[in-house]
């Protein structure tokens, strides 16, 4: 099966930053780990995929080689074969190629290098979920209650992983240390196991509720504040309502980001909103006084005689709120002429009757504009 392009992986342009690109592969790998789903084969497959992006588009040569040749660029650069590869082992990987900072130990569960023989307590992974807001909501700040769902420890066996009365045995890869070496005299190399996940241990017994995993999907409902003047992708963070630590280890947190439920009549800009509103040609010509939706109501709008298609009219202060100065922004109303499609005999008359105060010449059948084109370059030939 063709390979998908890298970008498309990870959801970024092909101008993104090296930033743009760790932050988009942060967030996938945490979505698609396996630890967080479970038996999932499609979501293991993802988190491959997107480890396999992330390892070309983070590498300076191996992106050049990327978007000057494709994927036929890409060989004998010494690319990993993510197909054929344990999930585990794409940790460790990472943590030879980069090293054991935050990002990496946060996408595989804190499990960075440590100068002691086994994993500590770990912090749990963030999650992410969504709301959706109207504009009325954001214009006032609102509270909401949010749905989601974590992989909790298990209450069977307390998230060990191992049935009641059974016990973890040392991993005979690493001998319980959690560490493997590699290599030898002065070249030596020391990684986390990948048998045990450097836990230094393997589940002999697994409990038949969570499956040997320790965790089970737990549904979880929690009521967030939303702040007036949020906008659409910014995120709210709920401090420990990610996932548990491992061994002890602290939870994560839960970032919920906005989503903006589309308006029937008004358009977002900034803390600006706009609003189109149709009027006749004779108010535009005339002037008048109309009513125009806010999101608190309707308000009074003069619209001056002679307005011009596409004019725009301001209404301060009847916009959204700057989220940090609170300052409202405005609400703009564009005017929108509407000709009329059916007239009686007596406006065709009388608008006959204006034309002709205006020296233009109507008709009730009018010319088709190929014709007309037709006639100019016959009359200029």
């Amino acid at each position: 099966m063709a390979k998908r392009d890298y970008y498309e992986v990870l959801g970024v342009d092909k101008s993104a930053s090296a930033d743009d690109i760790k932050r988009a592969y942060r967030r996938l790998a945490i979505k698609y780990h396996p630890d967080k789903n479970p038996g999932d084969k499609e979501a293991e497959n993802k988190f491959k995929e997107c480890a396999e992006a992330y390892e070309v588009l983070s590498d300076t040569d191996k992106r050049r080689q990327y978007d000057q040749f494709g994927h036929e660029g890409l060989r004998g650069t010494g690319m990993h074969d993510y197909s054929k590869m344990r999930w585990q082992d794409i940790g460790s990987i990472f943590e030879d190629m980069f090293g054991s900072d935050d990002f990496f130990s946060s996408v595989f569960g804190g499990r960075g290098r440590r100068s002691g023989t086994r994993e500590g307590p770990s912090r749990g992974y963030d999650l992410e979920t969504t709301v959706e807001l109207t504009l009325q909501e954001i214009a006032k700040g609102t509270e909401k209650a949010i749905q989601f769902t974590r992989q909790d420890i298990c209450s069977e066996c307390s998230g060990s992983g191992s049935a009641k009365g059974s016990k973890p045995g040392r991993c005979p890869t690493c001998n319980g240390s959690g560490q493997v070496a590699r290599g030898g005299g002065f070249f030596q190399m020391v990684s986390t196991c990948r048998q045990c996940s450097g836990t230094g241990q393997i589940i002999t017994d697994p409990c038949k509720k969570c499956k040997g995993t320790g965790r089970i999907p737990k549904r979880r409902t929690v009521n967030i504040k939303v702040p007036a003047g949020v906008h659409e992708g910014q995120g709210i963070r709920i401090a420990g309502e990610g996932e548990p630590g491992r061994t002890g280890g602290p939870p994560g947190d839960l970032y919920c980001y906005v989503r903006v439920k589309p308006h029937e009549f008004f358009e977002r800009s900034g803390n600006d909103l706009s609003v189109v509103v149709p009027i006749s040609f004779t108010q535009a010509a005339l002037g008048t006084t109309i009513d125009v939706p806010t999101l608190d109501g309707t308000r009074k709008l003069k619209i001056p005689a002679g307005t011009q298609y596409g004019r725009t009219l301001r209404i301060e202060g009847q916009g959204l709120p700057d989220i940090r100065t609170h300052r409202t922004g405005d609400l703009f109303v564009q005017i929108f002429v509407e000709t009329p499609t059916k007239l009686n005999s007596e406006q065709q008359e009388l608008l006959r009757r204006f034309a002709e105060t205006e020296n233009k010449s109507v008709s009730p059948k009018s010319t088709g504009f190929f014709e007309k084109l037709k006639n100019h370059f016959g009359e200029n030939r």
